[in-house]
């Protein structure tokens, strides 16, 4: 048996390679690097040599900052990517999403969980909190391009700006769940007044005004700073990350919804110069640590599927979780999109890919870290299954679906992957 330490050496050398190979490989085929990371994560710890099994429960805290982690990350990815200047109108498709979509599948969820789950008032809620929202980790293939790429048709900007404002907008669900549990233990009282205003009228407004301003700040420093050399011109990635990090603590130390104010963030800070090459240098680095931290995740949950997270799963779960995936999504999305003068494939493709993954993860862990909810083991099961179900099913579709749907677009599907990054459900 090797050292553990050259054991592990070698397990991060390999997911570095898989990371720079796989996307190249699978441009073509109906088949994820998220897909492979489970699998490579299930074989992984199956293993009688590892020695612990990573399942989520066991490591509160770790995997809500683990995943808290990749969440920004992607967000400030994703918002540095988006070509188009935002604009109430222009962005139409976007506010369906989450106004139309996002909140029907909050009271569609709420309601499976509680008549049909059985579940608790407040583990509904936090249920549909987790699930609601779209991944902007797992979905690059249903995103936009990198900066000035000019891969940006009404399909891959809608989703990619829905997952990148979801995520802030289901905390206000994870608090009020939160509320209502601490209300069913005795610790609580009078908690709508407080949640309205604080959780969700001063905690959004205030995210999007700090990651407005903190994008301000940092797109001047970079492109406008009257000093010679200009931070754009040194080339460093770093700056992007330097953005994240304190867009994301700033907010947080103020109580309010970080994930939003990254996004904003990144917005912001694309818009002070949208035409400058530095932004997609910046996109790529960003990128590149992303994927490999999406990796080390998926690893984990592939080991936590082998080490028995599925365990607690009723029968009548598992038809709940498909009914989420394939009827849920896609109905509350084509309901968004009534009145919406675009193609039906365009509605269809949106309306279908509502991918489930990292984010789900982090808020759930969030919840459970900060209240008592009953039967934990049961949500990580169903959001396990849910996120499991997301992965295989539009990691393999989305190759595919994206292919066919950029040739009726008139568009070679080769040449705009080509300077994508490839497949990554």
């Amino acid at each position: 048996m090797p050292d553990p330490y050259i054991l592990m050496l070698f397990v991060v050398g390999a997911l570095v390679a898989l990371v720079a190979w796989l996307p190249l490989v699978f441009r073509r085929a109906p088949l994820s690097l998220p897909i492979v990371c489970v699998i490579l994560g299930a074989g992984l710890f199956s293993l009688p040599q590892v020695g612990f099994d990573p399942l989520p429960q066991t490591y509160p805290e770790i995997t809500e900052r683990l995943t808290e982690f990749v969440v920004i990350i992607a967000l400030m990815g994703a918002g540095l990517k988006i070509d188009r200047i935002f604009h109430l109108k222009r962005w139409g498709v976007t506010w369906r999403l989450l106004g139309v979509t996002m909140m029907l599948s909050v009271a569609v969820i709420t309601l499976l969980g509680w008549s049909v789950l059985g579940l608790g008032l407040a583990g509904a809620v936090l249920l549909a909190g987790t699930l609601a929202p779209t991944d902007p980790v797992l979905a690059s293939d249903i995103q936009v391009g990198a900066p000035r790429e000019g891969r940006e048709d009404e399909v891959r900007f809608g989703l990619t700006s829905e997952a990148g404002l979801n995520d802030g907008l289901a905390f206000p669900f994870v608090h009020m769940a939160i509320a209502l549990a601490l209300v069913a233990a005795g610790e609580k009282e009078d908690w709508f007044a407080q949640w309205l205003t604080v959780s969700v009228l001063w905690e959004i407004g205030a995210g999007l005004g700090i990651g407005w301003a903190v994008g301000w700040l940092f797109g001047w420093l970079t492109f406008a700073i009257p000093l010679s050399p200009r931070l754009a011109n040194t080339r460093d990635g770093f700056i992007v990350l330097a953005a994240t990090f304190i867009s994301y603590s700033v907010t947080e130390m103020l109580h309010c919804y970080g994930f939003l104010a990254v996004f904003i963030t990144a917005l912001a800070f694309r818009h002070a110069d949208r035409d400058h090459d530095f932004h997609v240098e910046m996109h790529d680095f960003i990128e590149q640590i992303e994927r490999m931290a999406m990796m080390v995740v998926l690893v984990l949950f592939g080991g936590a599927l082998v080490s028995g997270l599925l365990a607690p799963l009723r029968p009548l779960d598992v038809g709940v979780a498909v009914a989420i995936v394939l009827v849920v999504r896609p109905l509350t999305g084509m309901i968004g999109f009534i009145g919406l003068k675009r193609p039906l494939r365009e509605k269809l493709i949106m309306a279908f890919f509502g991918i489930r993954g990292v984010g789900s993860f982090y808020y759930l862990a969030y919840g459970l870290n900060a209240a008592p909810f009953e039967g934990g083991d049961r949500l990580w099961a169903f959001v396990g299954l849910i996120c499991l179900m997301s992965i295989m099913l539009h990691g393999i579709t989305v190759t595919p679906v994206m292919r066919w749907f950029d040739r009726s677009q008139g568009r070679d599907p080769d040449e705009a992957q080509s300077s994508g990054r490839g497949a990554s459900a």
